[in-house]
C-alpha cells in the first residue's frame, strides 16, 4: 500500500513512460497537421437563419402589394414557432418578406417551415399571379472576399470575354459560391422600331416579334433512308449576321408587306449599362469573388490568384491586359493570424522567463510545453466540431496561454518542493505531488471553466459570434489537465534534478563540448535547409550557453536569496495583519475601497461602446440618390464625389496610407452588413482600402475618414454616409429608431415630424438621421378609360403589356455566334419611349367583333390619359405592423451610449402620438440583450462555483470567503479603467469580468485548501494561515503572473515578426493594430482585475478566513458548542 495519497492516472503514466512519450509525439505531429488543414478566416462564419420570400406581381402599387401579397403570406408565417422577427417591404410590383429565426434554428428546417406556410397562403393570393413566391435563405457571410479588376486597351466585348474566362474557372473551385461581374456590358441585338413608320404601315410590335421567331429557327425534320444510311433532316434559318435580320419580311395585320429595315434600326450592340465599376478612376470590369461558408479563406484567395497566373502564363490573357487584385480579405486574415501567433509566441516567452526564475530553466520548459501540447489537443478536436481558425479562436488560445500553465505550475512546483524538502526520490515525489494537489487543481480548473460554460449557451447574433471563445477555452483548459497530470510528471521524473549551487569553469566539461558539437552539426544542417532555421539553432545554442554561464547563477541567487527574503517579508506582513483587530480593519478598508471605486466610476461617466473598433482598414462612402434615378446619372454624381475623394487622398500625408480606391454603381453598391444584396440604380459606393497597419508609419486612417466625411458635404438631394468597416456581427446602426403604427397617414406624419424635430436639435455625435421611407418616387400613371376600352374590347392587361414591350422590350429570339448567344430585343426607339406624347400615339391592335372580327388599330391616347404624380416607394412592416425607421451612425470621438441617451431624451420631449409606437432598437437592442445575458451568465457561473466549492470544502463560509475575491476584484477593474480613462465595451469588458470570476477563485482555493490540510495535521489556526500563505505564495504569484504576462503583449499591442527576425534580422516591431483595439478592453479588464485579486488572495483571504473562524467560535459558544479553531476543524458538542 502506498505511503502517501496518489492520483492513479499520474502514477500509471510515470510507470509507463515510453507510452506517454509516444503519445506526446503523436499529439504533437497530429496537432501540427490539423493546424495546417484548419480553415483560416478573419471572422467566424456565423449562420443567422434568415429566409427571404419574394413575390412579383407586375402593375401593382405598394399598397396593393401589401394587401394582396404581403399580408396573406405574413398571416401564415406568423404561426411558425421560433420566428424572431418578421419584416416586409411592399414595393412597386413586388413584395419582399424577411423571416428571421432564433440562432438555434437550423437553416434548412427554417426554410422548409416557411415554404410550407407560403404554400398554404397561395390560396389567398391573386388568381392571376403568374409566378409562385420565391423562397431563399440569406447568408450574412455571403460577401466578396476578393475583387479582381480587369482593364486594358481592348474593346468592352473582349474585356468581358477575358473576365468571363476567369469567372468560369474561378466558379469551378469547390471553395467558391459564385462570382459576380460588375461593370461589364451585356451584348444584345437591338431592333429599335420607328413608331411613325410602324403606324403608317399598320405594323405592331407583336408582328415584328412573330416574324423574327418564325425566321430565326432551326427545326428538325426527322430521318430518311439514303442508301444504307439514315440521314437526319434539319431546316436551318438561324441568322448569321445583322443583315439577315434587317432583310426579313414583315407582314402586318392590315396587309402591309415590307422589310424590317424599313421600319427599324438594327444595332448589334449592348444592353443599357446597369452597373459601373472603376479602379483608381479608370473603368474596369470587376469580378466579386464570394467564398462558400466554412471554406478556407486564405486557400480560396490563393486558388483565385493561381488561376489568374495560369491564364496569364498560358497566353489566354494577353500581356497588356491589366489584372489588379483589391479588397483581398485574406491579406487582413493573414495579418491577423500572423500577428496573433507572434503575440502568442511573445507571451509564451514572457511566461517561460518568469517561470524560469522561480522554478529553474528545466522546470520552466516542462511547464511551458503544456501550452503547445494543450493547443495541439484542441487543434485535433476542432475539425470534428466544425471550427475554423479565426481571430476569436486565436485570441482564445492567447487568453488560455497564461491559464493552461496554471495546472502544470502547481504540479511541477509541488513536485519540486517535495523533491527538495521531504527527501523522497523523484518518482515518489512526482506521484505524491500529483495526489496532493489533484483535488484543489481539479476544482480550480472547474471554477475557471465555470464562467465559460454559460457563455457557450449564448444565443443571438452576438452569442454565435462569441461562441468560439468559451468553447475553445473549455477544450484547451481540459487538455491542460491531461498534460499536467499525464505528461508533465513523466518529464519531471526523467529531467528534474536537485538544485545545486552552480560552479564556474563548466565550459571545460565534456558534456558542454558534446552539446556544442551537436548544436554545430544541427546549425550546419539548418543552414542547408533554410537560412532562418540555421539562425534559430544558433540562437538556441546562445541561450543554452547564456543560461549555463550566467543565468544559472542569477536564478540560483534569486531562488536562494532574493525570493526567500520576499517570502519572509510576506510572512512578517501577514503575521502583522492577523494580529488584534487588524483583520477587521483590512476587511472594512477593502469594502470601503469597493464603494469608492463605484463612486469614481459614477463621477467620471465612462463611455460605453458595444464592440470596440480600430482605425479603419476600409472607408466606405455610400451614396443614395432619389428613387428612380438612372444608373448613368448616379454614376455621374459618384464621379464628382470620386474627384473630391482623390483630392483628399493625394495630400502628401495621406498618399502612403492608401492601397486602392474602387467605385461601384448599382451592383455591389449597398451595405452588405444590412443584408441588402439588391441591385439599385440609385445607389453608389466608393471604397477606399488602406495599407496594413504596420506600413502606415504612424499615419491615422481615422483622420483620413474624417477628412473624406468633411470633404463630401454639400451634395444636394443625395443621402451620403461615410463609415468604416464594422467589427463583430451585424447588429444594426448605433442609432435606430422604429416608428410603428397601423394608420399609414399618421405613421408617415409621425416619421417626418420626428425626423424634422431631431434634425432641428442638432444632437452632437449624430452623423445624419436617414429615413427608410421613400415619399417622393416619381411616377407616371396611365389612367384607362374603362368604358371606351370595353367598347373596343381592349383590356387593361393588353394595354399594359403593349406598353411594357414598347419600353422594356420583348425578347423575340436568340442570336448565336461562335462564342455566345444573346437576345434579340424588339422595342420602340429611345426617342419615342422617352417622349410621352409619342408614346400615346402607339397603336393598340384589336379585333373588332362588331365588324365581323376585322383587325383594327387605335392610338393609345383614345383609351387612356396620363397623370404625373409622386408616390411613396414602399411600405415597410415589422411583426405585421407598418414601420418607418430612422437610423444614423455615431460620429467617431463620441461615446455611443451618451449620444443614444441624448436622442432618447429628445424623443421623450417630442411626446407621444396616438396609435404610434416609437422605440430605440438596432445596436441598442442587442446591447441590452447582451448585458442581460452576461449578467445571467455571471450569476450562473457563481452558482456553479458555489456548488464546486461546497462539494470540496463541505462548508458554506469557506466558499463565501473565496467568492468575495470576485466582487473585490472589481476594484482593480474600475480603478484601472478610471486611472487610464478607458471606455467600457459591453461585449469585451463584460466577457472579461465574467472570465475573471473563475480565474480569481482558483488561487483562493489553493490557500484555503492548504490551510485546512495544515490544520488537520494539528497546526494552530494563525500559524496554518501564515504557513499556507508563504507556501502557496509561489504558485499563486506564478499563476497570476503567467496569465497577466500572456495578455500584456496583446493589451499594449506589441507585435514582432519572428520569421523575419531570423531570416532578415529585422523583427518589424510595432505597437497597435486591429487586435489590440478589439481585444484590448478584455485584456486590460483581466489584467487589472487579476492583478488586484492576487493581492486579495495573499492578504484578504487569510484575514477573512481568520475572522470567519473566530466569529464561528463565538457563535458556537453562545449556543453551548465547543469550538477551538486552533485545535480542530469542526466544532464538538459540550458534554
Amino acid at each position: 500500500m502506498s505511503k502517501f495519497k496518489e492520483f492513479k492516472p499520474t502514477s500509471w503514466s510515470i510507470d509507463n513512460k515510453t507510452s506517454i512519450y509516444i503519445l506526446t509525439l503523436f499529439i504533437s505531429i497530429a496537432g501540427v497537421f490539423s493546424y495546417i488543414k484548419l480553415p483560416k478566416e478573419q471572422f467566424p462564419d456565423i449562420v443567422i437563419p434568415t429566409i427571404y420570400v419574394q413575390t412579383i406581381y407586375p402593375g401593382s402599387s405598394p399598397k396593393d402589394i401589401e394587401n394582396l401579397i404581403t399580408k396573406p403570406i405574413e398571416k401564415k408565417i406568423k404561426s411558425i414557432s421560433g420566428v424572431k422577427k418578421l419584416k416586409s417591404q411592399s414595393l412597386q410590383d413586388f413584395s419582399i418578406i424577411t423571416v428571421e429565426f432564433g440562432t438555434d434554428m437550423d437553416v434548412t428546417e427554417a426554410k422548409n417551415k416557411v415554404k410550407d406556410e407560403v404554400d398554404k397562403a397561395k390560396a389567398d393570393l391573386p388568381s392571376d399571379l403568374k409566378d409562385d413566391p420565391v423562397i431563399q435563405e440569406v447568408n450574412f457571410s455571403d460577401m466578396p472576399i476578393l475583387y479582381i479588376n480587369v482593364s486594358g486597351d481592348y474593346s468592352l466585348q473582349d474585356l468581358k470575354r477575358y473576365a468571363e474566362l476567369a469567372k468560369d474557372r474561378i466558379e469551378s473551385l469547390p471553395s467558391i459560391t459564385r462570382v459576380d461581374m460588375v461593370g461589364a456590358l451585356d451584348r444584345e441585338m437591338q431592333v429599335n422600331l420607328n413608331l411613325t413608320k410602324m403606324v403608317a404601315a399598320g405594323v405592331t410590335i407583336d408582328d415584328v416579334v412573330r416574324a423574327i421567331q418564325y425566321e430565326n429557327s432551326r427545326i428538325s425534320g426527322g430521318n430518311i433512308d439514303v442508301g444504307n444510311m439514315k440521314r437526319s433532316i434539319s431546316v436551318s434559318g438561324e441568322f448569321e449576321n445583322k443583315y439577315d435580320l434587317e432583310n426579313i419580311v414583315i407582314r402586318g395585320n392590315l396587309g402591309a408587306t415590307l422589310y424590317l429595315k424599313d421600319i427599324a434600326e438594327i444595332v448589334d450592340g449592348f444592353k443599357e449599362k446597369e452597373s459601373y465599376a472603376r479602379l483608381e478612376g479608370e473603368n474596369v470590369i470587376t469580378l466579386n469573388i464570394v467564398k462558400r461558408s466554412g471554406e478556407n479563406l486564405i486557400q480560396a484567395s490563393d486558388d483565385c490568384r493561381d488561376i489568374i497566373s495560369d491564364l496569364q502564363s498560358s497566353g489566354q490573357f494577353p500581356e497588356k491586359l491589366n489584372v489588379v487584385f483589391t479588397g483581398d480579405q485574406s491579406t487582413q486574415t493573414r495579418i491577423t493570424v500572423h500577428d496573433l501567433i507572434n503575440t502568442i509566441i511573445i507571451g509564451f516567452i514572457l511566461v517561460t522567463l518568469i517561470l524560469m526564475f522561480f522554478m529553474g530553466a528545466t522546470n520552466a520548459i516542462f511547464v511551458g510545453l503544456s501550452v503547445p501540447l494543450s493547443c495541439f489537443v484542441a487543434f485535433l478536436i476542432m475539425p470534428s466540431i466544425g471550427f475554423s481558425l479565426n481571430f476569436i479562436v486565436l485570441f482564445s488560445f492567447l487568453l488560455a496561454l497564461g491559464i493552461v500553465v496554471d495546472d502544470a505550475i502547481v504540479v511541477i512546483e509541488n513536485t519540486h518542493r517535495i523533491f527538495h524538502e521531504e527527501g523522497l526520490g523523484i518518482v515518489d515525489s512526482a506521484k505524491k505531488a500529483a495526489g496532493e494537489v489533484f483535488l484543489p487543481v481539479l476544482s480550480g480548473t472547474l471554477t475557471t471553466l465555470a464562467p465559460f460554460f454559460p457563455l457557450a449557451f449564448w444565443q443571438g447574433v452576438v452569442g454565435k459570434f462569441m461562441y468560439f471563445l468559451p468553447v475553445t477555452l473549455i477544450i484547451t483548459l481540459l487538455a491542460s489537465l491531461l498534460v499536467a497530470y499525464i505528461i508533465n510528471p513523466v518529464f519531471a521524473v526523467d529531467f528534474m534534478t536537485k538544485d545545486e549551487k552552480p560552479t564556474s569553469g563548466q565550459w571545460r566539461t565534456s558534456a558542454f563540448r558534446k552539446t556544442s558539437i551537436t548544436f554545430a552539426i544541427l546549425a550546419s544542417l539548418g543552414y542547408l535547409i533554410n537560412f532562418g532555421f540555421g539562425n534559430l539553432i544558433v540562437l538556441l545554442y546562445g541561450l543554452y550557453a547564456l543560461h549555463k554561464f550566467w543565468l544559472k547563477f542569477i536564478i540560483y541567487r534569486f531562488q536562494n536569496n532574493t525570493w526567500p527574503k520576499f517570502q519572509n517579508a510576506y510572512k512578517r506582513l501577514i503575521t502583522w495583519t492577523l494580529t488584534g483587530k487588524r483583520s477587521a480593519l483590512i476587511l472594512g478598508s477593502t469594502i470601503a475601497l469597493l464603494f469608492v471605486s463605484f463612486f469614481i466610476t459614477a463621477i467620471r461617466k465612462p463611455g460605453v461602446i458595444f464592440f470596440p473598433s480600430a482605425d479603419p482598414n476600409f472607408t466606405y462612402v455610400y451614396m443614395t440618390l432619389p428613387e428612380g434615378t438612372s444608373a448613368k446619372h448616379t454614376d455621374s454624381i459618384v464621379q464628382i464625389a470620386e474627384k473630391k475623394v482623390f483630392r483628399i487622398l493625394n495630400k502628401k500625408e495621406n498618399q502612403a496610407l492608401v492601397e486602392s480606391v474602387i467605385s461601384n454603381v448599382a451592383v455591389g453598391a449597398t451595405d452588405p452588413n444590412d443584408g441588402d444584396r439588391s441591385t439599385k440604380s440609385n445607389k453608389g459606393k466608393i471604397t477606399v482600402a488602406f495599407v496594413e497597419f504596420s506600413k502606415r508609419q504612424g499615419g491615422s486612417t481615422r483622420r483620413v475618414l474624417e477628412e473624406i466625411r468633411d470633404g463630401l458635404q454639400g451634395f444636394a438631394g443625395v443621402e451620403l454616409t461615410v463609415e468604416q468597416e464594422r467589427n463583430g456581427p451585424p447588429v444594426g446602426k448605433a442609432i435606430n429608431i422604429e416608428i410603428r403604427g397601423d394608420d399609414f397617414d399618421k405613421l408617415v406624419s409621425a416619421g417626418k415630424g420626428l425626423k424634422t424635430f431631431l434634425d432641428a436639435k442638432s444632437i452632437a455625435g449624430v452623423e445624419e438621421l436617414k429615413s427608410d421611407f421613400i415619399s417622393s418616387k416619381p411616377e407616371l400613371i396611365l389612367k384607362v378609360d374603362r368604358e371606351r376600352a370595353n367598347r373596343f374590347g381592349i383590356s387593361t392587361s393588353q394595354i399594359g403589356m403593349a406598353l411594357r414591350n414598347s419600353i422594356y422590350g420583348a425578347e423575340a429570339s436568340k442570336f448565336k455566334d461562335e462564342n455566345d448567344d444573346y437576345p434579340i430585343m424588339v422595342r420602340l426607339d429611345k426617342s419615342t419611349v422617352n417622349n410621352v406624347n409619342e408614346l400615346l400615339n402607339m397603336r393598340i391592335t384589336f379585333r373588332d367583333m362588331i365588324a365581323g372580327g376585322m383587325l383594327r388599330q387605335i392610338p393609345l391616347s383614345s383609351v387612356a390619359s396620363v397623370d404625373y404624380n409622386n408616390t411613396y416607394g414602399g411600405i415597410n412592416r415589422l411583426n405585421q405592423k407598418r414601420v418607418i425607421t430612422l437610423a444614423s451612425n455615431v460620429l467617431p470621438g463620441f461615446a455611443p451610449n451618451e449620444v443614444v441617451a441624448s436622442v432618447q431624451n429628445q424623443i421623450k420631449q417630442y411626446g407621444k402620438v396616438d396609435g404610434i409606437e416609437i422605440e430605440m432598437t438596432g445596436e441598442q437592442e442587442e446591447q441590452a440583450e447582451t448585458a442581460s445575458f452576461l449578467g445571467l451568465a455571471m450569476l450562473a457561473a457563481i452558482a456553479l462555483i458555489i456548488v464546486i466549492l461546497v462539494s470540496q470544502f463541505n462548508s458554506i463560509t469557506k466558499p463565501i470567503i473565496i467568492l468575495s475575491e470576485i466582487f473585490f476584484s472589481l476594484i482593480g477593474v474600475l480603478i484601472g479603467f478610471a486611472i487610464f480613462d478607458m471606455d467600457f465595451s459591453v461585449i469585451m469588458t463584460g466577457v472579461g469580468i465574467v472570465a475573471l470570476v473563475g480565474i480569481v477563485v482558483r488561487n483562493g482555493i489553493l490557500i484555503v485548501e492548504f490551510t485546512d490540510l495544515l490544520r488537520r495535521q494539528g497546526m494552530p489556526l494563525k500559524q496554518a494561515l501564515i504557513e499556507a500563505g508563504k507556501t502557496r505564495m509561489t504558485p499563486v504569484l506564478l499563476t497570476a503572473a503567467s496569465t497577466i504576462l500572456g495578455l500584456i503583449p496583446l493589451a499594449v499591442g506589441l507585435n514582432m515578426d519572428f520569421v523575419t527576425l531570423f531570416t532578415e534580422f529585422n523583427p518589424h516591431i510595432f505597437f497597435g493594430g486591429d487586435s489590440v483595439a478589439f481585444w484590448g478592453p478584455l485584456s486590460w479588464t483581466m489584467i487589472y482585475g487579476l492583478g488586484f485579486a492576487t493581492i486579495l488572495t495573499l492578504f484578504i483571504v487569510p484575514n477573512l478566513y481568520y475572522l470567519n473562524e473566530k466569529i464561528k467560535a463565538r457563535i458556537y459558544k453562545v449556543f453551548g458548542v465547543h469550538y477551538d479553531p486552533d485545535k480542530e476543524l469542526r466544532p464538538t458538542k459540550n458534554n
